[in-house]
């Protein structure tokens, strides 16, 4: 069996992927020669390619219509873009051409909406989800948006309270359109095991008699939202927690008829370490199990993918800044000039595992601990994950961190033990 480095990669399950590959030692990204950006603008830097973004949308689309046809689904479906995924306006408006929607996180999303308006990038018939937990800031402008005659906004209330906030502000003649996120179980192995954002199934009932009907005239409810922290995964936590949304939907609709919409949120996962489900296999799956459960009364179905979407468009490309050996059981410290806090966040506690590869470097491989360039205790990306790379890799080598277009640049810090924010570059 040859163990270099090049032979286990090509073994590998999710590799070689769609858009790269090898050119004289170096990696090729859609034809992009990356090779030439490093030798214009350094590391670390992140590529993003555009056009994978479109194609990705395109794919979702096509497996959830294809799902629907089987299925015999009379319902609708709508993609609305997680803007927070990645905010970059070459990137948000790329997504646009492929005519979705979207979705916001923050009020500072809201600014986004607005400038995209003003530069006709969207008219005002655009559904737009706002979810995430409002301070005042961010339902004044929700609000103002509504006001303003966007016709199909839907504020998903995260708590009681944030309703009387709409009450208040939202001035237009007509009903505004509202939503309820369902504060999900997470599986009893996550640090938390009732999100912290939403409204209690059990209470959801309760809230609508209370708050929302008999007011039909001013607000009515049209969506229910669901969201897991961990996405969405084929497993029995998944399943059931989508499955008793559902049944909490039949029960609402038999006294909410205005309610026509389900969200089952984001979560669509990226291709990193571990095999994943297809979008297909998920398309198949809720829309099976929405076909067994509302006959012919069927919901409109909404999904909100970012990471999936922007995860694959991009690569982050590092370079070996360390190499240490500091007896650990044989693993060598490899010191990256790119870490916890110039991207890389959603390597705490080893939960998302980056696809990483060294192009011009092969050879028998051994385990290492990887590590970013602050002086911070916490910047370790991996150390209980075991990551094998090349026995014959000199600081100066470059290391490609692969599937990271999803959320890296806004986790970046600004000016952190004075490194800049991770330079992104859109083509």
């Amino acid at each position: 069996m040859n163990n270099t480095y090049d032979s286990l990669v090509e073994q590998t399950f999710n590799f070689p992927q769609e858009g790269f590959k090898l050119e004289n030692n170096y990696l090729q990204y859609n034809d992009v020669d990356i090779k030439a950006l490093i030798d214009k603008h350094g590391t670390p830097l992140k590529v993003s390619y555009l056009p994978k973004i479109g194609m990705q949308i395109n794919k979702a689309k096509k497996m959830f219509e294809l799902a629907i046809k089987k299925h015999k689904y009379e319902g609708s479906y709508n993609y609305c873009y997680c803007t927070k995924s990645s905010h970059f306006s070459f990137v948000v408006e790329e997504a646009l051409k492929h005519n979705i929607h979207l979705e916001t996180s923050y009020a500072y999303d809201i600014d986004i909406i607005n400038s995209l308006y003003k530069r006709r990038k969207i008219n005002k018939d655009i559904f737009i989800i706002c979810n995430g937990f409002k301070q005042k800031n961010y339902t004044s402008r929700i609000s103002k948006l509504i006001n303003s005659g966007f016709k199909n906004v839907i504020p998903v209330l995260d708590n009681k309270d944030e309703l009387a906030m709409y009450k208040r502000s939202i001035r237009t003649g007509e009903p505004f359109k509202l939503g309820i996120r369902i504060a999900a179980e997470e599986e009893p192995t996550f640090p938390f095991y009732t999100s912290r954002l939403g409204i209690k199934a059990k209470d959801v009932l309760e809230f609508y008699v209370d708050e929302i009907e008999g007011y039909e005239d001013k607000f009515q409810l049209k969506m229910l939202h669901i969201f897991l922290n961990k996405g969405i995964k084929d497993d029995i936590y998944y399943w059931s927690e989508l499955q008793k949304s559902i049944n909490l939907y039949c029960q609402l609709k038999k006294i909410c008829p205005e309610l026509d919409s389900i969200n089952i949120g984001g979560g669509f996962p990226a291709r990193y370490r571990s095999a994943v489900s297809t979008v297909e296999q998920y398309a198949q799956a809720v829309t099976a199990a929405l076909t067994r459960h509302f006959g012919n009364d069927l919901p409109e179905i909404i999904i909100e993918p970012g990471r999936s979407l922007v995860g694959d468009a991009g690569l982050i490309q590092s370079e070996v800044v360390l190499i240490a050996d500091k007896g650990d059981g044989g693993k060598r410290w490899v010191y990256l000039d790119v870490g916890k806090f110039n991207g890389l966040a959603e390597t705490i506690g080893e939960s998302i595992k980056y696809r990483i590869q060294t192009p011009g470097r092969s050879g028998p491989t051994g385990p290492v601990i990887l590590a970013g360039p602050t002086c911070d205790s916490a910047d370790i990306l991996y150390e209980q994950t075991e990551y094998k790379l090349p026995l014959g890799l000199e600081v100066g080598d470059k290391v490609e961190i692969l599937a990271a277009g999803a959320y890296t640049a806004s986790y970046a810090s600004v000016g952190f033990n004075g490194f800049p924010p991770l330079r992104t570059y859109c083509i």
